[in-house]
């Protein structure tokens, strides 16, 4: 039987360089959560503009590059919606540039994208974003290393405390198989990270829809720590 602790990463995954300077040498000391991280208010709806959930509104025109929605619902290890739990997304634009000054991929910003948005899940633990799909982009973990198409979730619970990440790839993408970061997380939760494609929620001659559940516990629970 599949238990989350078989589906993330391990602290320490040598292909994934970062990882042999972060990682812990000795075993965690569970401590025992405070009164604010336990039980810390909820966010209210009020909280995020719906404004936030497109990433394709932000500038003065739109941005470059392909739209798409993403759909998903995120719900707990007995298949309940987690209601109003809020999702931040980030990503790189269409080039693979990122807006931040630690980036030094030899790609062009856009203006017309910020790569970042927020949204409350709903009553049923859905949430919907607009963006653009992201591009692919070296790095220097290793020889001929470029990051596959993805992007960045990350769920809070009932406080800032409660915080989880984890990141979304797209079905088909070659560059899975040489990515250490995808490649950290146990075979058996690979297949969890990657969107599937859903036409009905996307926008007919606009946008193609992918759907990309989160569960946050349980044997299917979501791989996170990427």
């Amino acid at each position: 039987m599949t238990t989350s602790t078989d589906l993330h990463p391990p602290y320490l995954y040598p292909d994934y360089k970062s990882t042999r300077l972060r990682a812990p040498s000795e075993p965690p000391v569970r401590v025992a959560p405070s009164p604010l991280e336990a039980a810390g208010p909820a966010f209210p709806k009020h909280f995020v503009k719906a404004s936030e959930a497109d990433l394709t509104m932000w500038g003065q025109r739109a941005p470059l590059g392909e739209k798409m929605v993403l759909v998903g619902r995120v719900l707990d290890e007995d298949g309940q919606p987690v209601r109003r739990s809020l999702v931040e997304v980030w990503q790189a634009n269409a080039s693979g540039k990122y807006p931040h000054p630690v980036d030094d991929h030899d790609a062009p910003l856009d203006p017309n994208f910020l790569g970042k948005g927020q949204v409350l899940t709903d009553d049923e633990g859905r949430y919907r974003v607009v963006t653009i799909k992201p591009g692919a982009y070296p790095w220097q973990n290793h020889a001929f290393a470029w990051r596959p198409a993805h992007i960045h979730l990350s769920l809070f619970g009932n406080a800032y405390a409660q915080r989880l990440i984890t990141q979304m790839f797209f079905p088909g993408d070659p560059l899975l198989a040489i990515d250490p970061i995808f490649n950290s997380v146990p075979e058996t939760g690979r297949r969890l990270l990657i969107a599937a494609l859903d036409l009905e929620h996307g926008l007919e001659g606009v946008a193609l829809g992918y759907r990309f559940d989160v569960v946050l516990r349980g044997p299917r629970a979501t791989p996170m720590g990427l």
